[in-house]
């Protein structure tokens, strides 16, 4: 979506409905108050003359428009726009997000997506309305104010952590984008923080644990949605997404594929279902702690490094699938164009879930090495073989998870040590492993679909199928038909659908198939065969 794209009335309409689908889709720039907004802001709806739409927050801090601080527009989801395009500006977004402009400039962001940065510059202020630069002053602004509204950290810790050069121009980008200076947007937090606190009835608190009140109250006072002032390295977070989102499909997900040592699945009495992991962040490490909540996600991070925050942030984003737009994929997948089935019956019929995710990745060769494990086997099995190599190779952290995820160089130099099944795969695994460590191969989001699958098969070991799973997973392609997985496929022969013939649903076809899986596995439950789906109905089992 360039400046030159947006439809005025259509987005005029969102305005005019308040309709929060689009928040992080576009913004609402009003010429007579100097600011910017999402399109669900509850403040008066501007006249038509007097606003003009952009579709980056950048843009409009470019334009010399102010935030809304009644409506923080920075806090929206964010645009799904990034994972439907794969043009170079949606791929550099997807970059940014990950930080890689704090970490080593734009010379380090054109390089990566093959580009000089004079070409990437023009390409992305005629497309998003803003350059390199603009745009991750943009995310930095964002990651500074969730630290002044969430941390008790120090102003100028917080301007280093956010990525900015020096205290002075934290301070002035801060001042530019919000309209206050960092110490007022602090101390106007904790007041909110008070009166909400203020707000919880009497019979509420009682209801609550004394934890569960705590942490009820923090949350509660943050305008992003996060705690109030917290310990150094520790944040409590509240992503937010776009509704209807498939909370049991997600955590299915999750828990199914738990790896003993490397993850940990808690189920709470209440039936809230908790994620733990640790990832690899650019500066070290982060101890992330995910709850699928109705409206948000709860995310408790603990970072070794604060600098570390807003790329924890967007892996979590992406491994949960949080920016996607699921009225749209609803529409394409249970719309009028839906095919019943030649014997469906309304009590037997396709039944999509509204909703549903196709679930990301926290680290691109974790899924490659993890994914290549498991082919041909069950998910318990291929749980169990990674248990193996995580306890054997993978580097121990503090935590309630025990160990990170081995890295592909300890994989290429002792996997064969570690690991167990067919010789040729164990083969195929340490010799991705080495091509990841020697930069042979590189995942990252901002590759095209076209290369990425081209030079996963050709490695040893790699088909049709591990090609076009991870490639849907690291790079969130919404468009990638797992049309050779057998859990798909009998989904599809139950529910009457040609897989050869699904041109209907694109661009939304990654999305097909976790519906094909899903059914297929709901339907063996209700038939009683639980146990068999148990076996079969790994992501990884595969007909290549």
């Amino acid at each position: 979506m360039s400046i030159t794209t947006l439809d005025f009335e259509r987005c005029y309409r969102a305005v005019t409905a308040r309709d929060s689908r689009f928040d992080g889709q576009f913004y609402t720039a009003v010429r007579t108050t100097g600011i910017y907004c999402r399109p669900s802001c509850p403040a008066i709806t501007p006249k038509p003359a007097n606003v003009t739409f952009l579709p980056t927050a950048a843009a409009a801090q470019q334009a010399g428009y102010r935030a809304c601080r009644r409506c923080l527009p920075d806090a929206a989801p964010g645009s799904p726009l990034w994972n439907t395009r794969a043009d170079l500006a949606a791929r550099a977004m997807r970059l940014i997000g990950d930080g890689v402009v704090e970490r080593g400039g734009v010379p380090a962001l054109a390089a990566t997506l093959g580009y000089s940065q004079r070409q990437l510059t023009r390409v992305l202020t005629s497309e998003l309305g803003a350059g390199p630069l603009a745009l991750a002053r943009a995310h930095r602004a964002h990651t500074a104010r969730l630290l002044i509204q969430t941390t008790a950290m120090p102003m100028s810790d917080i301007a280093f952590a956010a990525g900015f050069a020096s205290i002075r121009q934290f301070n002035d980008t801060v001042r530019e984008v919000f309209a206050v200076s960092p110490s007022t947007m602090r101390a106007e937090a904790q007041r909110l923080s008070r009166s909400e606190q203020q707000r919880l009835s009497r019979s509420e608190a009682q209801r609550l644990s004394r934890s569960e009140h705590q942490r009820a109250s923090r949350s509660a006072g943050s305008p992003n949605g996060g705690t109030g002032p917290t310990a150094c390295g520790t944040l409590t977070l509240r992503l937010p997404y776009r509704a209807p989102l498939d909370r049991d499909w997600l955590e299915w997900f999750l828990s199914a594929h738990v790896t003993p040592g490397l993850e940990l699945w808690q189920s709470s009495p209440t039936g809230e279902g908790t994620y733990l992991r640790n990832l690899r962040t650019p500066h070290g490490y982060a101890g992330i702690r995910l709850s699928v909540l109705p409206g948000h996600v709860r995310a408790e991070l603990t970072l070794r490094d604060m600098r570390d925050l807003a790329p924890t942030v967007a892996r979590i984003r992406h491994l949960l699938d949080l920016d996607a737009d699921p009225v749209a994929v609803d529409e394409a997948l249970l719309g009028p164009g839906e095919p019943p089935g030649p014997s469906a019956t309304p009590a037997e019929g396709l039944r999509f879930t509204p909703g549903i995710r196709v679930p990301g990745c926290a680290d691109g060769p974790e899924l490659l090495l993890r994914t290549m494990i498991g082919q041909q086997i069950s998910v318990a099995a291929a749980n169990t073989h990674t248990a193996r190599l995580v306890a054997a190779l993978g580097e121990p952290v503090d935590g309630p998870v025990p160990r990170l995820f081995p890295t592909p160089a300890a994989i290429a130099e002792q996997g064969a040590e570690v690991l167990a099944g067919p010789a040729q795969r164990i083969r195929s695994i340490t010799a991705v492993a080495a091509a990841l460590a020697g930069g042979d191969l590189t995942l990252h989001q901002g590759r095209t679909a076209a290369e990425l699958r081209r030079d996963l098969l050709a490695l040893p070991g790699i088909g049709p199928w591990t090609a076009d799973y991870v490639t849907m997973r690291l790079l969130a392609d919404p468009d990638i038909l797992l049309n050779t997985d057998l859990v798909v496929r009998r989904g599809a022969a139950r529910y009457g659908i040609d897989l050869s013939d699904t041109a209907r649903w694109s661009p939304w076809r990654s999305y097909l198939s976790m519906q094909l899986w899903r059914a297929e596995l709901r339907a063996r439950t209700a038939s009683g065969s639980a146990a068999a789906s148990t076996s079969d109905s790994d992501a990884k089992v595969s007909i290549s």
